[in-house]
């Protein structure tokens, strides 16, 4: 499967909870940015269930993973952050949710919208994945299609400036999975910066930078592998994956950005 050379104009992020972004896919989000992509992301938690200091209350955890979140989403270029604030562990793929990530996509209007996979209960790895993973995940994948792009889903999202957008692409990611590959040994240092931010998460990870290596340069060998024949692969030290998917042919999207001039 392909070494992944698009770079799409701008692109959103939706996850569930602060570092998902950065364990997942942030050397991308890096290559992005530096290849001129604007970025938005968007959490539906503040994860305010994340440190278990029963001395510490939710609203002062979430303050603390706010500012670790929009720390690590500065470290690779990115300043526009949204905290949906649903309560950690408690998010629910609702109509409320996907309609206010409707709203965040009629606002920003992305090309490709980075997300979760809905499908996965059990990870590849033995666990058990996370209910506000799958949660968000699903309202995401269903707000991108098809609501975002129809006039008459949350039509009343128009009183606020924000009518109906298609988005072209969405890159689901799955802890490594996936059949296109985004090479990002030249990102991978602000990777992992980026995720040293989350100093409530990671702060007694001994050996974290080298655990990083190690995953996304097994992810690598794998593109490797399957791109043999590519000569892009053979300088691919470390790469994150994803399943692309693209229903927004090149003459529909022209169309679409001359719209809107």
């Amino acid at each position: 499967m392909p070494i992944d050379t698009y770079v799409p104009s701008r692109a959103m992020a939706i996850v569930a909870h602060p570092d998902d972004i950065e364990f997942g896919f942030a050397g991308t989000m890096a290559k992005w940015v530096e290849a001129g992509t604007e970025i938005a992301y968007v959490l539906a938690t503040s994860g305010d269930g994340g440190i278990p200091d029963l001395g510490l209350s939710r609203v002062e955890i979430s303050r603390i993973r706010e500012a670790e979140q929009s720390a690590a989403a500065a470290v690779v270029g990115v300043h526009d952050v949204t905290y949906l604030r649903i309560p950690d562990g408690m998010v629910e793929a609702t109509m409320d949710l996907r309609r206010a990530l409707v709203r965040q996509i009629r606002r920003f209007k992305p090309e490709v919208v980075i997300a979760g996979d809905p499908n996965v209960v059990f990870t590849a790895a033995g666990g058990i994945n996370h209910p506000d993973h799958r949660a968000v995940a699903t309202a995401t994948v269903d707000a991108v299609f098809p609501a975002a792009g129809q006039p008459h889903v949350f039509e009343d999202l128009a009183l606020e400036g924000l009518t109906a957008r298609k988005v072209r692409k969405i890159y689901v990611t799955n802890r490594g999975l996936g059949d296109t590959f985004v090479d990002i040994t030249g990102t991978i240092d602000a990777k992992i910066a980026s995720l040293r931010a989350h100093a409530s998460q990671v702060g007694d990870f001994e050996q974290l930078d080298e655990r990083i290596r190690e995953w996304t340069g097994r992810v690598a060998e794998r593109g490797r592998d399957e791109n043999a024949d590519d000569p892009a692969a053979e300088t691919m030290r470390y790469a994150e994956a994803f399943h692309v998917a693209t229903w927004v042919g090149d003459e529909e999207w022209e169309q679409i950005l001359a719209a809107e001039g």
